[in-house]
């Protein structure tokens, strides 16, 4: 049974949790900071976890339809390799959505309509983002569920309210959530051209061109920063400053990469917008409390 749990969960990319549970950490410490609901708190994250596995998951079942020969080695391998059926793909997304539910209706019972509001918000995103990634609108998706939605959320069902200030505080965070996908996409970019996708990168018809569209993601994640820090009056989140070389990195290590190759390779790349919106998030958490 363990190993079961553990093969969806490494199938559901387990790896990109990251991003949400950091993004939740920064929202759960500014709410806390403000006398928010710990339990709500928590019982949120639960939701908002179970709902990022469903969305990594059914998205796969989409994808698996429109595989090209040029699409990455690892995309779906546990599919294509008949370890699982797209029948038993559909059932875990079904189950994750289930207790996703779950969580949302403990604190719909505790804190009132709005949690419905949200939380049929963050479902239907989680139902259409396949769609919305193959029409170049995955990074809007990604935006609005792991930005506004997600802090908004949280802060409301801790401390009853919603903030212009915790707006401010997740276009910041969420950037670096973007900056994650998006460096995705670019390594996609081959394959998801030869199916015809037409995510963001694929618009841009360029890769070098798209590349450069790094700069610009991360660009606005450190306008939203300084904005944030004026705001708050606390200087000290302007510190985050110092990870910008790892935006240069990030560059570097896509212009380099060849797509088709080495699964090693692209989690590498892959992992370095990652490890980023960790230091990042870790940073803001800290220098909140400052």
């Amino acid at each position: 049974m363990i190993k079961k749990i553990l093969f969806w969960l490494e199938n559901s990319r387990i790896f990109s949790l990251p991003m949400t549970l950091l993004s939740w950490l920064v929202i759960f410490v500014y709410s806390f900071k403000e006398g928010g609901n710990i339990l709500n708190g928590i019982v949120a994250l639960i939701g908002i976890t179970f709902a990022h596995l469903a969305t990594n998951l059914f998205d796969d079942y989409i994808d698996y339809k429109k595989l090209t020969e040029n699409s990455q080695k690892c995309k779906c391998a546990y599919i294509k390799e008949g370890k699982a059926t797209l029948k038993d793909v559909l059932n875990v997304v079904l189950i994750y959505c289930t207790f996703a539910c779950l969580a949302g209706f403990f604190l719909f019972i505790r804190c009132g309509l709005p949690v419905i509001v949200l939380a049929f918000i963050g479902g239907i995103i989680t139902l259409i983002y396949a769609k919305l990634s193959q029409n170049g609108l995955s990074e809007l998706a990604v935006g609005i569920a792991f930005g506004p939605l997600l802090f908004e959320g949280v802060y409301f069902v801790m401390c009853g309210g919603f903030s212009f200030v915790v707006l401010i505080l997740s276009l910041a965070v969420v950037m670096f959530t973007v900056g994650l996908l998006y460096v995705h996409t670019i390594l996609d970019f081959e394959g998801d051209m030869c199916a015809h996708k037409k995510t963001l990168v694929c618009r841009i018809g360029n890769k070098s061109k798209a590349l450069k569209g790094i700069f610009v993601v991360y660009g606005l994640g450190y306008f939203f920063t300084a904005i944030l820090a004026f705001m708050l009056k606390n200087y000290f989140i302007l510190v985050t400053f110092l990870l910008f070389p790892f935006v240069f990195d990030i560059y570097r290590s896509l212009q380099s990469f060849v797509c088709g190759g080495d699964t090693k390779e692209f989690y590498y790349r892959l992992l370095k917008p990652r490890n980023l919106m960790v230091y990042y998030s870790l940073l803001i958490c800290i220098l909140l409390f400052v």
